[in-house]
């Protein structure tokens, strides 16, 4: 009779031993499968695809663009004249010279050397350029005229001696009248890559 008792106290015993190990085993897989649902929750946030377009005649935009594209984690794509300006076309003193001609006619478009840039792949455009005559280049109108930027954000950024945006905003949106074109920042001087990096995740 002890031998049967023994028995089933050690078979009551191994059930409550085998119920505990298991409920401990399932805790640590409801945690996992909990931490993996944030994950993914975390990872299938979308994140506005950016591009960094510009125009550069010197230089100095190509260098504020790339800073840009590398801050915003944007990629990057060079906006480009058919024929290169020399610097006699950037003469502003000469009233004939190439960017004087193009910058006294509101009607001109300066051709592109391509049109490679896939704007349909991208929610935000930055598009940078010196300002010429308080305003942008024409080949910026080019440029917009080229593709379809409806329902795309496009922030202007650029490089100056001196003077602001002016009317570009006024002087760009027919070019693109579906898009939200948004006056950004000039970019003179040092560039803070964090302030940049700041600046550029708002859009």
């Amino acid at each position: 009779m002890k031998k049967v008792i023994v028995m089933l106290v050690v078979a009551l015993l191994a059930a409550v031993l085998f119920a505990q190990g298991k409920s401990e085993t399932k805790k640590p897989a409801a945690e996992s499968t909990k931490k993996s649902t944030v994950q993914q929750n975390e990872g299938g946030k979308k994140m506005p695809k950016k591009l960094v377009a510009y125009f550069s005649a010197s230089g100095t935009t190509a260098r504020v663009a790339k800073e840009l594209a590398e801050a915003a984690k944007a990629d990057l794509y060079e906006i480009r004249p058919e024929t290169k300006y020399t610097s006699n076309d950037l003469d502003w003193r000469d009233k004939s010279s190439r960017s004087s001609v193009e910058m006294a006619d509101k009607k001109s478009r300066p051709k592109l050397a391509d049109k490679n840039a896939k704007i349909a792949d991208y929610d935000v455009i930055f598009i940078g350029f010196p300002i010429w005559w308080y305003v942008a280049p024409h080949i910026i109108n080019s440029f917009l005229e080229a593709y379809d930027f409806s329902g795309k954000k496009v922030v202007l950024f650029a490089t100056s001696g001196g003077s602001g945006f002016g009317n570009t905003v006024k002087e760009l949106q027919p070019s693109a009248p579906k898009a939200q074109i948004i006056e950004g920042k000039l970019l003179n001087g040092r560039i803070d890559k964090a302030e940049l990096a700041k600046w550029a995740e708002q859009f």
